[in-house]
């Protein structure tokens, strides 16, 4: 096993995540299979009890696992599946020691930060190091036949297999106090494993002042990576800018590293998905084949291609790295590029494709509007991993969202507290009212997703209605489903007080309750986590039209989403907001659990709701299908799609 380490410094926030998932995605296409592994040093167990405001979205794994949305950029960038155990944080590592030291592991021993916890750490790394992280359990179809029986492959096919390269990923900045004993223990594992198995790297930022680029930040960084035993083998310089010629040469001299080539310029580029491809252009590839030694590694004959299939040669013509952009000449030089697509789920791993979407992307000339209604909107980091499946980009087997219309995406963010009818009363309210609401008449599409608490709630109900009322296509997920649910309740079925017991428990028409199973004294880890099974028990409408939600799941019975949710729609009342109209199509395994809500489109061009997350299992080449009928209805193009599928 081969450990690459990403580490950052001068501040937060420079985009280690998208550096260590480009660098995976460039030795992907090289025909290695790579795993990652993200280390938070705070002291929270998981992210699953943080505010978005505090630490952005809470991304949610097959298993259940509640992480930092840095997973989110791993799974998306390299189409592999992690578990809660590549997520080490602090809490998890001490809770796992002092559960030690209580059994009586240690033998009576002084249990210390160091050799204990370090300890651990490293046994940490190398135990998940070798959990395969094929990208099975992320497809959203055909995980299951109509039996329930598993249809995934064996576990010989290739992609089940062992990683060549675990990428490792250090967060917040070298000289943190609470990240130190993570640093230590990579000091020593850099022993343990041997110097030709141990790749360190450095993120830093290169800020420019007045027309210089200033080298002193960078520098200091090193110094104190240095001082705590590690050095690195490249440094990663963020930079507006494309980095000069005399500012790499100046940071190669004075940070131990050897040359100038190995100071990378990761500028800004006009998609993230330029990235692998800026990486590759500056041959991060050659660098890392020759620190790591992985051309005299006999399993990897046959299968390490470090030209990329002839993309290597090609890259001189689009100059990431002089900030041109894509032309009509890189278009048509990707065009012929390997077609073949990998046996898991239809996902190509050729940088070809890679390089073919990102420069697309790039040239989309209309546009598509779609309104987010949130609680978070000041931060957009709540709502990530909506905003990755709406702008992802993939090629095929289906296309995705804005690429799948050849649209550029704009997004634009509503408070859905500033859609109430209270909040126009409010002193100095009235303008953000009707801007909020020329927002929502402006949309295309409108998508409300999950969260917590009552504020904006009603303001989530408002734009149900809305839309339902106005055929703008629509998109509830999670508390955006259940605001489906509500708003229908109220205002067809003439519910007038139908709400969740989250918001009132004494309403006399609870059309959403609290699920029995889950504890309501501790908040972590207890809501309903993880990938779980969605039927399609009710498919076929009164008008004899097929549900729209399983065509864009491709036909499929049975699927396979992820949720984080406490609440449910009640039981007691599903008989009559179905028979109502507003269709529950989608059912757990029991029938008594509603995943997706839907009109039929005879009432509606796309009005879904779906208690879990979509978004989570969104990649740039393996599309949301939620998402993607989202799109499709916006542009006016769902008809069509939906009358080919059905052939």
């Amino acid at each position: 096993m081969k450990y690459i380490v990403v580490t950052g410094g001068v501040v937060s926030g420079l985009g280690k995540g998208v550096t260590i998932s480009s660098m995976g995605r460039m030795l992907q296409g090289c025909g290695l299979r790579v795993t990652s592994i993200k280390i938070d040093p705070y002291l929270n167990v998981d992210a699953g009890t943080m505010s978005p405001f505090e630490h952005g979205e809470t991304y949610v794994l097959n298993d259940g696992g509640e992480t930092d949305l840095d997973l989110g950029n791993y799974e998306r960038f390299l189409s592999i599946s992690l578990t809660s155990d590549h997520n080490i944080t602090t809490g998890k590592v001490y809770r796992k020691v002092i559960g030690k030291e209580r059994r009586g592991d240690y033998l009576g021993k002084t249990v210390q930060v160091v050799p204990h916890i370090t300890n651990e750490i490293q046994e940490w790394i190398e135990e998940v190091a070798y959990v395969p992280v094929d990208d099975q359990g992320n497809r959203h179809w055909d995980a299951v036949d109509e039996n329930g029986v598993s249809t995934s492959k064996p576990s010989n096919d290739d992609d089940v297999r062992v990683a060549d390269i675990c990428l490792i990923e250090v967060g917040g900045t070298v000289g943190d106090i609470e990240s130190s004993v993570f640093l230590e223990a990579l000091r020593q594992f850099q022993f343990r494993v041997g110097p030709s198995n141990f790749c360190l790297t450095f993120v830093s930022l290169v800020p420019i002042m007045g027309e210089e680029q200033k080298t002193k930040p960078t520098q200091h960084g090193v110094r104190d990576l240095r001082s705590v035993g590690l050095s690195p083998t490249v440094i990663f310089c963020r930079c507006r800018e494309v980095l000069e010629e005399s500012t790499k040469s100046k940071i190669a001299s004075f940070c131990h590293v050897d040359g100038p080539s190995c100071v990378l310029s990761v500028h800004d580029v006009s998609n993230v998905y330029h990235v692998p491809l800026l990486l590759m252009e500056q041959n991060l590839h050659r660098i890392l084949a020759e620190k790591l030694q992985l051309s005299s590694i006999p399993q990897l004959e046959g299968r390490l291609d470090l030209a990329m299939n002839g993309l290597e040669e090609k890259a001189t013509m689009w100059n990431l790295c002089e900030g041109s952009v894509a032309n009509e000449k890189v278009l048509a030089m990707l065009a012929n590029g390997q077609e073949d697509l990998d046996t898991l789920g239809g996902i190509s791993r050729s940088m070809i494709d890679w390089a073919r979407m990102a420069f697309k992307l790039d040239g989309f000339q209309e546009s598509v509007k779609i309104v987010i209604v949130g609680k978070y909107t000041g931060l957009q980091d709540s709502y990530l991993s909506v905003i990755k499946s709406l702008k992802d980009v993939p090629l095929y087997p289906i296309q995705h969202a804005s690429m799948a219309v050849e649209r550029k995406l704009d997004l634009i963010w509503v408070e859905a507290g500033h859609l109430e009818n209270d909040f126009e009363n409010d002193s100095g309210g009235e303008e953000e009212y009707n801007e909020a609401w020329d927002k929502m008449k402006s949309a295309d599409g409108v998508v409300v997703p999950g969260g917590f608490g009552t504020r904006g709630f009603n303001g989530k109900v408002a734009a149900a209605k809305f839309c339902r009322e106005n055929s703008v296509p629509y998109l509830g997920i999670c508390l955006g489903f259940q605001a489906m649910v509500v708003e229908y309740s109220r205002n067809m079925l003439g519910w007038e007080d139908a709400n969740s017991t989250e918001f009132d428990e004494e309403t006399k028409h609870p059309v959403v309750i609290f699920m029995p199973e889950i504890d309501k004294e501790n908040m972590g880890g207890t809501m309903r986590l993880g990938s779980r099974n969605t039927a399609f028990t009710h498919a076929t409408h009164d008008d004899g039209s097929t549900s729209i939600a399983q065509i864009m799941y491709k036909n499929a019975t049975i699927v396979s989403e992820r949720h984080r949710h406490r609440y449910e729609v009640n039981p007691e009342k599903v008989d009559e907001i179905h028979k109502a109209g507003l269709k529950f199509v989608g059912r757990d395994e029991t029938g008594t659990r509603m995943e997706i809500a839907e009109l039929p489109r005879s009432k509606h061009p796309y009005y879904v709701g779906c208690q879990y997350h979509p978004e989570f299992k969104s990649r740039p080449l393996n599309p949301s299908p939620p998402f993607h009928g989202l799109l499709l209805a916006a542009c006016g193009m769902l008809d069509e799609y939906a009358t080919s599928k059905s052939k």
